[in-house]
């Protein structure tokens, strides 16, 4: 399955709820799912439920079906709550962290930088976005690409206050991962737990 690039409000507008990381637009104004019978109250099963939880993260990381499995299965091998280390994990990514960390103003646009050479990972070029940040890392524009419009308009007006675990240098722009992120960061209302019993049928 391809990564979606349709249209986003439409997505948030299924999953009855607002995705900072898919778009900066808001359903307030068009609250109700999509379709001619978007309105009526709509009853979900349990797999139901389950699927929607699934496809809150998966939609609002912009991660294939694919890579969401890989990254169940990473959270499976380590110890502890595999709902936690999930939502680690993709709080770990670097196009979330260049996201959260001001520099773009949704994950989609935060890909494009890391993929088009505009980041430094303690002071080398990162082009993959799915680069796992660990303690201690730095994340900084190239000088070059300091001057990006959309860089400094978001950098004056982030989409989202910045996570404590990322140390934000206002002086030098230097964001730094002070200590792992846990499922409270994850900027929506989420059930990590129907998630986990999601895959835990499929894999």
């Amino acid at each position: 399955m391809s990564r979606y690039t349709g249209p986003r409000l439409k997505v948030m507008r299924a999953l009855g709820l607002d995705l900072p990381g898919l778009s900066r637009k808001s359903m307030a104004e068009r609250p109700n799912p999509p379709g001619q019978h978007g309105a009526k109250q709509n009853r979900k099963s349990g797999f139901g439920l389950q699927l929607m939880e699934k496809q809150k993260l998966r939609m609002n990381y912009g991660l294939t079906e694919r890579q969401m499995r890989r990254l169940v299965l990473d959270a499976r091998k380590t110890q502890g709550a595999t709902g936690e280390k999930i939502a680690e994990l993709l709080e770990r990514r670097l196009d979330n962290v260049v996201f959260r960390a001001g520099f773009a103003p949704t994950i989609p646009a935060a890909r494009q930088l890391v993929s088009h050479g505009h980041l430094l990972v303690n002071g080398r070029r990162v082009n993959i976005a799915s680069y796992r940040l660990r303690i201690g890392d730095t994340v900084a524009l190239c000088a070059k690409s300091a001057g990006l419009y959309c860089v400094r308009e978001t950098l004056a007006e982030p989409a989202l206050t910045r996570p404590e675990w990322l140390h934000w240098d206002d002086q030098t722009r230097i964001a730094r991962v002070s200590h792992l992120p846990a499922a409270d960061d994850i900027p929506f209302p989420v059930s990590l737990q129907l998630v986990v019993e999601y895959y835990s049928q499929r894999l």
